[in-house]
């Protein structure tokens, strides 16, 4: 059964750091590009991050781009997103999601609809 499981979410103050993981069970991770969202109370679930199978590219929101750093290690089965200089704006529920690359080892994308698999997320707090 193919699975997800986010971890390392919890409250930080601004200007703080996270390395959020997403291990996958289940299947081998080398065929997946994994993509990074968030969900705030109220808001629409946006894309953060993402990165291809091959993890020779990766693509970034405007809001996260020079603080976030996406990465894989297909050996661990993990993704991570390191977090740095944080902001309350970043405040949410963080999701990793799954979607089957193998005809093409450099796509990723930023778009909820375009995964399969979903974890259960993780919760980040930013605030003083």
């Amino acid at each position: 059964q193919l699975q997800l499981v986010e971890s390392g979410g919890g409250l930080v103050q601004p200007g703080g750091s996270l390395r959020l993981s997403c291990a996958a069970s289940g299947f081998t991770l080398d065929y997946y590009s994994i993509g990074w969202f968030r969900q705030a109370p109220g808001k629409e679930r946006e894309g953060v991050s993402c990165i291809s199978s091959s993890g020779g590219s990766t693509n970034y929101a405007a809001s996260v781009k020079g603080r976030f750093t996406i990465s894989r290690d297909n050996a661990k089965k993990t993704v991570y997103l390191q977090m740095n200089s944080l902001k309350p704006d970043d405040t949410g529920i963080y999701f990793c999601a799954a979607k089957g690359t193998r005809t093409n080892q450099y796509m990723c994308d930023m778009r909820a609809w375009w995964y399969d698999y979903w974890g259960q997320g993780t919760q980040v707090t930013v605030s003083s």
